[in-house]
Formats: structure tokens, sequence, C-alpha cells
């Protein structure tokens, strides 16, 4: 059968044949992915960019062999990576030094931050690393900015609340990340707390990774943001945000309260038999998980040799003997019987 290939998808194959970084490489796989005909004729074409995206991406994940430091790496650490991304002096650094310990240049210039930088979040009994990184600039980005905000499991979308430019900011850096495949287009009918979840789903979708996302209106505390809100409620109606201002110690908060269950991470605490929990070192793991996802992230071996496991917590009673397979909560405390 043939493959009928058009003209766009035939630019988009000449794009990756001409790119020269991996990220190039992957941005153009994508494109021939997204513009390849779905038909019984391209199946073999479909599997092999499907195959070469797969390997770029795990080389990309991969810690760098040679000694040359490569500044837009960034070692995964915490229970999950929340990446800032936005326009110039939107506030992503002034948020980055309020949430954790870290103290980045902060400056009224644009451009402050040329390379990523990294905290972390202290939240509950876990740390949550966050990302500041190098601003957006008419809707391109930095040399490897790409691969670090696909490597992340969360992005906050910065817009600065007292400039006249917020509704831009907000308008040009969604239409960047959905350019780029980092986040979903919203389906009709849909806010973007849907779109991070399930919305509309086409033959890729099950292979290409798109970011859930949440959308922090900053700087709250300058005088033109409140007429600032109004215009973007009227004129974005389907794009839900959160209102903060650096300023105050009860927003920072609840923004740390929204990080954690935009993750959709669980932390489940274990203890030994006859002894009390350790209740300060959680495994942290997805929502939906089960007793066997813990047993496999405590060690390799105990899938194979657990029985079952005693609950505190979510089950109908404390210490209930459950299966296997038993869906852990939050909060829940383990005790493994091997």
């Amino acid at each position: 059968m043939s493959a009928n290939l058009t003209p766009q998808y035939y630019a988009a194959e000449e794009a990756f044949r001409s790119a020269s970084t991996a990220e190039e490489k992957i941005e153009a796989l994508q494109e021939m992915l997204a513009l390849i005909p779905k038909h019984k004729g391209t199946e073999k074409i479909q599997a092999d960019i499907k195959r070469r995206l797969s390997k770029l991406r795990q080389e990309g994940e991969k810690k760098p062999k040679t000694s040359r430091y490569n500044p837009f790496h960034i070692e995964k650490q915490g229970a999950g990576q929340v990446v800032l991304v936005g326009y110039p002096n939107v506030g992503k650094s002034s948020l980055l030094a309020a949430l954790t310990r870290a103290k980045p240049k902060i400056a009224e210039f644009p451009f402050t931050t040329s390379i990523p930088l990294v905290g972390m979040i202290p939240y509950k009994d876990i740390l949550i690393q966050l990302v500041d990184t190098p601003p957006l600039s008419d809707g391109e980005a930095p040399t490897g900015l790409l691969n670090v905000l696909r490597g992340g499991d969360l992005l906050l979308i910065i817009v600065d609340a007292g400039s006249d430019e917020c509704l831009e900011q907000l308008a040009e850096t969604l239409s960047f990340l959905i350019e780029k495949r980092i986040i979903r287009k919203p389906a009709a009918g849909k806010t973007s707390e849907d779109d991070s979840e399930n919305d509309h789903v086409n033959e890729n979708d099950s292979f290409q990774r798109y970011l859930p996302y949440s959308v922090i209106i900053n700087k709250m505390d300058l005088p033109q943001s409140k007429d600032n809100i109004e215009i973007l409620r009227e004129l974005m109606p389907g794009i839900p945000f959160t209102c903060i201002s650096t300023l105050e110690e009860n927003n920072l908060h609840s923004l740390k309260e929204q990080i954690y269950r935009n993750l959709d991470i669980i932390r489940v605490y274990t203890k030994a038999p006859g002894k009390e929990p350790d209740l300060n070192t959680p495994f942290v793991l997805q929502n939906g998980d089960t007793v066997l996802d813990l047993a496999n992230n405590i060690h390799r071996d105990f899938p194979e040799l657990l029985k079952n496991a005693r609950v505190w917590g979510s089950a109908k009673f404390e210490g209930q003997t459950v299966a296997r397979d038993y869906i852990l909560k939050d909060g829940d405390i383990v005790e493994l019987n091997i």
C-alpha cells in the first residue's frame, strides 16, 4: 500500500535530516509523527519514528558520561520535579527564592537567569524539586530549555499580574508549549485542569508525553493586578489560574498544597512487624499505586517474596490484612509480610 506522504511531512523529514542537536531532532520527529497519514501503508514508518524518538529521549535522560559541564542537565531529586516557565520579569526567580532556600540573583532587568537554577520545596515530610529557567523571548527558547521543560513532572506557567502585557504573556507561553508539544491543546469546552489529565486523544497520544501544568498569576501585590485579572478572566475564560504574591505567606502555603496535588503522588509510610512506623521518611508513589508497587520500591526482590500486607489509614479497619493489588492512599502506613 502506498504511503501517500504529504509535502508537509517531507518538510518535517528534511528538518530532521538537517537537525544538529538532539532537541531539534526530537521536535522534527514529533512533527513527522503528527503529520504522517495513519493507515496500514505507514505502520512501519510510524514504528521507526517512535523507535528513534524513544532512543533520543533515553539518551537525553542519561547523565553525560564525559566531564563536559552541561548547565541544562538537571538531575531529578526529591518527590517530583516542578519547572517554572514564562517571559522575562514575571517573578520566577522570586518564587524560587520564596518557596525554597535557593538564593537566585533577582533584578528588575530581564534575562537575569541565564541557566536553570534549582531549589527544594519542603512540604510536610518530603522535598519537591523546583527549577527556575531562563525566560522565553518572542516565542523562542534558549538552547537546551526544551529538554528541561520536557524532563519535568509538572510545569508552572508564571505570568506577571502587574504587567499590561499579562494577557500576551499567558497566551504566548501557552501557544509556545502547545506548538512544541510539551502540553496538550485544550479541547473545546475543557479547562487546562481537564487538559492536564485526560483531554482529547489522537492515535499518537499513547506515545507522546504531555505534561500537566498550572497557570500562576504572580505579583498580586502590584497596583494594576486586580484590573488585569479581570481582563484575563474575561478574555481567557477557559484557563483557570491561581493568583499569588510571593510576599504573602498564606499564598505560598496554598501553592505548595496545589503543587503536591498536581504532581499526583502519595506518601506511604512503612513499619516492621511489631515495631512503630517510620513517620519521617515516606516512600513516594504515584496515585493509584498498589502494595506491590510499594514492595518493588523498597527492594526488587520483595514482590516475589510478598505474601500480603497490613494497612493503617485507608483500610476499613486499622491493621487490616490486604492483598498485593490493594490500592494505597496518601498517608497510609503499611506493614509488608514476606
